[in-house]
């Protein structure tokens, strides 16, 4: 019998079926090599609401990785440790750190890990696993650590910042992916993609030898990209041959109809509830 990996959307700023909790938040449900993994956690209020819905049962968490620090990939861990024993935690240290995202009028607004969240991580330690580097997660999933930036076109697709008076920008160095091993290629889960989808799909390409990228699900962070860096998107995008291409999230209402005019056969409408099945690679 040929095995099978899952992912589920557990938390997104959209749902594909009624009965569903919405919330500006991401949070995806891995099942892979008889593991679960949950990569990120989403604001904190979608996530009790859908597992009860959808029939996850978070006490068999083997792993939590998050994509990076900011409040709605990390708001619901609280929950996640009430309910599950010990899992080992996939993250960069450069997440615990403040940040703000810089309004038009003062006070700017915190979005980083809310200081609770940090203070019971820092009381986990024993169970990180720091990623400033690609690591294995199980043998057919992966997280890639730090991103390269590479391309011209592509920035952390906001006005982040490390302090409250917005003068420092935050480079957002604690972003990262993760990638499944499949039959029909790699699996590219985005969380934000503030590192750029594009140079995340170079790093995980040249990671894994040239493998083909079948499928991209998550984050890309188009919400406020010029119409410039959008075409140059989808012209780098197009080099990849990519056959799913989910984008949720922070992609943007303005970049999900480009999205999918522009790649009409590979476009999959994707939110909280939505199921993507594949068959391991050998």
């Amino acid at each position: 019998m040929t095995e099978q990996m899952e992912v589920l959307i557990l938390a997104d700023n959209k749902a594909v079926a009624p009965g569903i909790t919405t919330e500006h938040g991401l949070s995806m449900w891995v099942s892979v090599d008889g593991k679960h993994i949950l990569f990120d956690t989403g604001m904190g209020v979608a996530l009790p609401a859908n597992v009860a819905v959808l029939g996850v049962d978070l006490r068999q968490t083997d792993f939590i990785a998050l994509s990076h620090g900011h409040f709605d990939h990390t708001g619901g861990l609280p929950y996640v440790f009430g309910v599950a024993a010990a899992p080992r935690i996939f993250m960069h240290p450069d997440a615990f750190g403040m940040r703000y995202g810089c309004l038009q009028t003062p006070p700017h607004k915190p979005i980083g890990m809310r200081p609770e969240i940090a203070e019971i991580l820092f009381a986990r330690t024993a169970e990180i696993i720091f990623t400033t580097s690609p690591m294995q997660i199980s043998d057919h999933a992966w997280i890639t650590g730090p991103v390269p930036r590479r391309t011209a076109f592509e920035d952390t697709g906001g006005p982040f910042f490390v302090d409250e008076a917005c003068q420092v920008k935050d480079a957002i160095t604690d972003d990262q992916a993760m990638w499944l091993e499949t039959a029909e290629g790699i699996v590219l889960l985005l969380g934000c993609a503030h590192s750029g989808v594009v140079n995340t799909i170079e790093y995980v390409s040249s990671l894994t030898h040239g493998s083909p990228i079948h499928a991209i699900i998550g984050g890309m962070h188009l919400v406020n990209a010029s119409g410039e860096r959008l075409e140059a998107t989808i012209r780098a995008l197009r080099q990849f041959h990519v056959e799913c291409m989910a984008p949720c999230h922070c992609t943007g209402d303005n970049a999900l109809p480009v999205l999918m005019e522009q790649f009409p056969e590979q476009y999959v409408q994707a939110g909280a509830g939505s199921r993507f099945t594949w068959s391991v690679r050998n």
